[in-house]
């Protein structure tokens, strides 16, 4: 395991220089399920849910966690974000979404990419609220990252 960056040897906890790193093109994938009951899927798939399309919010609020990050997340960096994806679909299980994000900077954009995904699960979650508080959120997970000193890495099957 390497060495924790976030805490100063007075044990206090810093946000990491990266004023001496090299801009680099970066980019991460993320997902997120939402696992609900059958009648929900269907009440999903038949827009009969009483706050409206719960996938479209999803992945406009998604979207806009993306740009959010830093103001979420104490010592992650604002970056300009240049690209989010979020991807919304139904399944049989739920709602798998898949998000994306790219950046041109001197730090990685896993942290925008893995709160795009938790956001979106968590609108899944309160616009279907009402047909079912059983749902269970699951799987929030970085799937792939690449740029910057450490490279490409993905997730192994």
């Amino acid at each position: 395991m390497g060495k924790l960056t976030h805490f100063g040897r007075d044990r206090r906890a810093r946000m990491v220089d990266v004023s001496g790193k090299a801009v680099t093109v970066r980019a991460a994938q993320a997902s997120a399920r939402v696992l609900m009951r059958p009648a929900t899927v269907k009440a999903v798939r038949d827009m009969e849910t009483p706050k409206g399309d719960p996938l479209e919010t999803a992945r406009i609020a998604g979207i806009m966690a993306a740009k959010s990050a830093a103001g979420l997340i104490p010592l992650c960096h604002p970056l300009i974000i240049e690209h989010v994806d979020v991807r919304v679909s139904l399944e049989d299980f739920g709602v798998a979404i898949e998000s994306e994000v790219k950046v041109t900077g001197k730090t990685g954009a896993e942290m925008e990419a893995l709160t795009a995904a938790s956001v979106a699960a968590l609108v899944v979650y309160d616009m279907c609220k009402a047909v079912d508080r059983g749902m269970v959120i699951e799987g929030v997970r970085l799937e792939e990252k690449s740029g910057g000193r450490s490279g490409k890495w993905r997730r192994k099957a």
